[in-house]
């Protein structure tokens, strides 16, 4: 016992130091002020030496090079430009508009009872035997589902595991794991596609103006995730997280008796109802955009383009705010959680009043990423960045490798997934798009290094919420405890995580429809 409790104090004392760095940031709406100021600093001394580059795709009018010149955010034109256009500056973010829209109807899916029910039937049908494996897939399909996943989802977890005799906290454990760590993974794309991807979008478009970057670009890698983290969570699970959970003490299932009860009751008539018609008007949706499709005139299918299921792709924000809208208010209509159509405004305008801090984010965000636009100091810094890192003759999968691990690294520190992108993606997507990368392969590099240390940052926002699941079986159960316990988790996801983007590269594997991992300058 003693070298296990010095190997726990061990990692006590890394994550207090972490904790410790972590909490001397400021949030990440300061962090995007106090880098447009140092933007605007750096733009004024750039300006002054004249700092260039040649832009890659574009020719001046007389047909010489087009230099890039570095322009000062404290010039006439740019400060006009900054207090005439901060309106549209905000409303125009790319990212904005996807979410609010996606939001608006999962705010209804979410608050009608929908996600809770929908996972708490898919858990408990689960085989005993096929529990860890049922839970893990369980918890990275739920992750949709965004805040229900931790709060419905992670403890009904636990109660399961507690229900078939094995540990609870591994249960939580395997939970976290599936919602967090495989935060990226999914069979579908979702609103964490339409929240990165506008992101990339912006990013992109300045080295090819008018570029469609699709939300699912990523679909074919994320569903490949879903597949290789699946067995990576189970096995970390039943060979060596449970059996170490089995040294550090018995869980208190006598304090939690009421809670395993009254959490494992099968779903209520007015549940069951309500999941049957939300699944018809579920099929009902996927009909109407499929006849959108194929149907004659068929508006989403573009015949003579160049990508004719464009229209589709770019429809899915739309029809994700429309699924969620339609199953949550058959949900509720069935199960009594929605009497009327004023229920229904009611979570919608709920779902908006909890997106506030998006809102305050996006702001910020959407003026750092124009300023940096707007200075030139972004396309300088990817054209001349790419330059060196083309000299050093690195291939393509060890540059993916170097964002994985990079991203990894600075979200032990900046838990906000769209915090971090919204910094890292105005220079790594145009720099790598110089390098033949495509936007869509930069994004799925990001998402494997940003999901892979969710599970084990304190800073992360739920972590305090899982470490009170835990607490309510094991009152000894610590900060340490769960790190240690989540750590074989993070270290094995991002090794698969690299190997898999590594194969993915070397085989040529299309990311998604129609999304490549190269990238050819216009």
């Amino acid at each position: 016992m003693a070298a296990s409790d010095n190997n726990r104090a061990g990692s006590q004392g890394v994550l207090d130091w972490i904790e410790r760095s972590g909490n001397r940031l400021p949030d990440p709406v300061f962090i995007f002020l106090w880098l447009i100021g140092f933007i605007v600093v750096i733009s004024v001394i750039a300006s002054l030496f004249g700092v260039s580059a040649v832009h890659p795709t574009q020719s001046a009018e007389d047909g010489s090079p087009l230099m890039i010149r570095a322009d000062s955010l404290l010039s006439a034109e740019n400060i006009r430009r900054l207090l005439i256009e901060m309106p549209a500056t905000f409303t125009h973010f790319p990212p904005l508009g996807m979410v609010l829209v996606v939001m608006i109807g999962a705010g209804v899916a979410e608050r009608s009872g929908l996600f809770a029910a929908a996972m708490s039937s898919a858990v408990k049908r689960a085989p005993a035997t096929l529990l860890t494996p049922a839970v893990a897939l369980i918890a990275m399909l739920s992750n949709m589902a965004a805040d229900a996943a931790y709060v419905v989802l992670i403890p009904l977890a636990g109660v399961v595991f507690a229900a078939a005799g094995r540990h609870p906290i591994a249960g939580i454990a395997t939970g976290f794991a599936g919602v967090s760590g495989g935060f990226s993974a999914n069979l579908v794309p979702g609103q964490l596609d339409a929240l990165l991807f506008g992101f990339t979008q912006a990013a992109a478009d300045s080295i090819e103006s008018g570029i469609v970057i699709p939300i699912v670009g990523n679909w074919y890698f994320i569903a490949a995730m879903t597949v290789i983290y699946l067995p990576v969570i189970w096995y970390v699970t039943d060979r060596i997280i449970e059996p170490r959970l089995g040294t550090m003490g018995t869980p208190d299932t006598s304090a939690t008796a009421g809670v395993v009860k009254n959490n494992d009751e099968p779903l209520s008539a007015a549940e069951k109802k309500g999941l049957k018609s939300a699944g018809l008007a579920a099929l009902v949706v996927i009909g109407i955009w499929l006849t959108l499709c194929f149907a004659p005139g068929r508006p989403l299918f573009d015949e003579g383009g160049t990508v004719p299921m464009q229209p589709f792709y770019q429809s899915l924000i739309a029809a994700f705010f429309v699924l969620f809208l339609a199953t949550g208010w058959a949900y509720g209509a069935a199960s009594g959680s929605i009497k009327n159509h004023r229920d229904v405004v009611r979570m919608m305008s709920e779902a908006m009043a909890d997106l506030s801090y998006y809102l305050i984010l996006a702001f910020a965000a959407a003026h750092f990423v124009a300023m940096f636009n707007w200075s030139n100091l972004g396309l300088i810094l990817a054209v001349n960045g790419a330059a060196v890192i083309e000299a050093a003759e690195l291939p393509m999968a060890l540059l993916m490798c170097v964002i994985i691990l990079f991203t990894a690294g600075i979200n032990l520190f900046v838990g906000s997934a769209s915090a971090k992108w919204g910094l890292l993606a105005p220079v790594i997507v145009p720099m790598f798009m110089l390098l033949g990368v495509s936007p869509e392969m930069t994004t799925a590099a990001y998402r494997v290094g940003d999901s892979a240390t969710n599970i084990i940052t304190p800073l992360m926002p739920y972590f305090p919420l899982i470490l009170a699941f835990c607490h309510r079986w094991q009152r000894s159960f610590g900060l340490g405890s769960l790190a240690a316990t989540m750590i074989p988790y993070s270290i094995w996801m991002l090794i698969t995580g690299l190997a898999m983007t590594v194969a993915w590269v070397l085989l040529g594997i299309p990311l998604g429809p129609d999304a490549g991992f190269e990238y050819q300058l216009p």
